[in-house]
């Protein structure tokens, strides 16, 4: 008995050497379309949380004419429909640098 305990911990421990042997990196192209910079608190909170998952030039093709609520079912949408890891606290910092930035709330 004590024999085929050492043999399944060994087997388990060279099995997950082998697991963590092999490390991939994936380099990306830089963006070409960066988020537009702006003093507003969810700016910081975009680009840690949109532009992870997809480029800046998401925000330009939305209609420039989309109003606030638009912006926040687009940032739930994201949340609940595709799993963008984002804090439920930082969705309405996200939403208004969305809607000033991108939408209706643009500055002239």
């Amino acid at each position: 008995m004590k024999c085929l305990r050492l043999a399944i911990v060994a087997a388990a421990l060279g099995s997950a050497s082998l697991c963590g042997a092999v490390t991939k990196t994936l380099d990306l192209p830089p963006d070409p379309f960066p988020l537009k910079a702006s003093p507003l608190p969810g700016y910081q909170k975009a680009l840690a949380s949109c532009v992870a998952c997809h480029s800046a030039e998401y925000m330009a093709y939305q209609p420039p004419s989309a109003a606030r609520p638009y912006w926040d079912a687009m940032v739930k949408r994201m949340k609940t429909v595709f799993k963008a890891p984002l804090d439920d606290a930082d969705m309405p910092a996200i939403v208004d640098y969305l809607a000033r930035t991108y939408g209706a709330e643009q500055a002239p």
